[in-house]
Order: C-alpha cells, then sequence, then structure tokens
C-alpha cells in the first residue's frame, strides 16, 4: 500500500472526505476544461479528453484482448531489468562501501557513466543487443543500477565503526559482519535506493518502449498519439501510473519486512 492511501485510510472520517473531494474537484475541473475547451494562451484543452472520454476508453480496453499482452510486456521488462540491477546494484554498493580497492577501481567508471540519461543509451543498445527485448530491458536495468549502487554505498558509509568493531573483537568474521552488522545498518538505505531505481525504471522503459516497442504500455501510449485517439493517450499515463504505484507499494512491503524497526517506529509516533 503506497503512503498516499496509507494516510487516507488511517485519516479521520473528516480529513478523508475532504481528500476525495478535492480529486472530486479536479475531476470536475478537468471535465469543466474538456467540455468548454478553455483555451488560457499558452495552455489549451482544445483536444484534451474529459474524464468520461477517458474512461469510456479504459472501458474498451479493458475488454479488448490487448491489455494483456501490452500489460505482461511492460511488466516482464521492467521486473526482468529492475531485477537484475538490485543484484548487481546491490553488490556493487557493498563492495565499494566496505572495500577501499575496491571503490577506487569501481567508483570512477561507474561516475563517469552515471551523468548520462539512460535515454541516451538507447542507440547503443540497439547496437549492442540483436533484439529489441534485450535492447529495452538493458535501458531499464541502467535506470535502476545507479540509483541503487550509490544509495547502498551510502547505506554502508553511515554504518557505526564502533559496531563494526565490536563485532570484530568478539571474533566475528568478515561475513558475519556483513550479514549481521552492516547490511542491517545499510538497508534504510537500500531500500531507499531500491525505491528510486524503480520510479527511473518505469521512466526508462516507457520512453524505449515508445522508440522501439511492439508491445506494452509505453507503445500503447505512443501509437494512440500517432492514431489521434487522444482519449486512449490518457488511459495509457494513468496505466503508467497504476503500475508505477502498484510497484512501490510493493516495495514497501518488501522494505517494511527487511527494517521493522523503522516500520514499528512509524506506528509510534
Amino acid at each position: 500500500m503506497t503512503v498516499a492511501a496509507t494516510s487516507l485510510l488511517t485519516a479521520g472520517p473528516a480529513r478523508a472526505g475532504l481528500r476525495v473531494a478535492s480529486v472530486a474537484a479536479c475531476l470536475l475541473l478537468w471535465q469543466a476544461a474538456s467540455a468548454y475547451r478553455v483555451d488560457l494562451g499558452l495552455v489549451t484543452f482544445s483536444n484534451v479528453p474529459g474524464p468520461v472520454e477517458v474512461a469510456d476508453a479504459a472501458i474498451g480496453l479493458a475488454r479488448s484482448s490487448k491489455l494483456l499482452s501490452h500489460l505482461g510486456a511492460s511488466l516482464s521488462r521492467v521486473f526482468s531489468g529492475y531485477a537484475a540491477a538490485a543484484l548487481v546494484g546491490i553488490a556493487l554498493g557493498l563492495a565499494i562501501g566496505r572495500s577501499r580497492v575496491a571503490g577506487d577501481v569501481l567508483l570512477p567508471p561507474l561516475e563517469v557513466l552515471r551523468p548520462i540519461p539512460a535515454v541516451a543509451w538507447i542507440p547503443l543498445a540497439v547496437l549492442m543487443f540483436p533484439s529489441s527485448e534485450g535492447s529495452m530491458i538493458f535501458i531499464t536495468f541502467i535506470g535502476a543500477l545507479f540509483p541503487i549502487v550509490l544509495n547502498t554505498v551510502h547505506g554502508v558509509e553511515t554504518v557505526d565503526p564502533r559496531l563494526v568493531a565490536s563485532a570484530r573483537s568478539l571474533g566475528a568474521s568478515r561475513f558475519a559482519i556483513l550479514r549481521e552488522v552492516v547490511l542491517p545498518g545499510a538497508a534504510p538505505s537500500i531500500v531507499t535506493g531500491l525505491a528510486i531505481g524503480m520510479g527511473t525504471s518505469w521512466f526508462c522503459l516507457i520512453t524505449a518502449e515508445m522508440i522501439s516497442g511492439q508491445f506494452g504500455i509505453g507503445y500503447y501510449t505512443w501509437e494512440s498519439y500517432t492514431l489521434q485517439n487522444y482519449a486512449d493517450i490518457v488511459v495509457g499515463m494513468l496505466l503508467i501510473g497504476l503500475l508505477g504505484m502498484g510497484s512501490s507499494a510493493l516495495l514497501r512491503v518488501a522494505g517494511d519486512a527487511l527494517t521493522p524497526w523503522r516500520r514499528r517506529g512509524r506506528l509510534a509516533r
């Protein structure tokens, strides 16, 4: 469950009603702006579909066979690339954070590559991978990798060295120190990196699908634009938002399981 959904459920009836009313007001304003083709000069709603049109388009998509194909393609790509990025990113972050030699060897090339937007990797990915599927998974991997690496390094470096020294003085092995001291201490930062990486994964995947995909939510959204099915564009955007929200909810559950002391601290406040 997301932070917004949790706060809505835990809020009192008055606050929950106010929040629902706020969303309803936004939908009414959107419908009015679309129906009356409001033109504000810099922004115009002349061609923007209203919520009623978008709802009709969403129902039509749900009844068609295309929805499962697009959802399946996007979910398989994003989770494949993200899972690889999580494994590689956490391993690199732990190595860099715990070893000065690893930091000197691994961190400079990562810092050179990190500022390059994942979108800029798309032409090279197309050349590197024989299939468009592999190139899109790679773009998703690149998008998630650097936030995970950097947050893992930060988490490892913030572990209290006195805890490590105490464990070492008690005869703990390097692996035991990593498992019992470093990983629990760095877990909050790692979870933060995983959450940021999930967001960038979706951003990069949707962009890659718009450019080289044949199926997927990004491809569906771009195809709707080229065919001038404007209501379908908004449906695609909402699907992207819902998928991202669902992914964040899964990560939140996993993060609470990995760091139960943080969850207890939130509940105590």
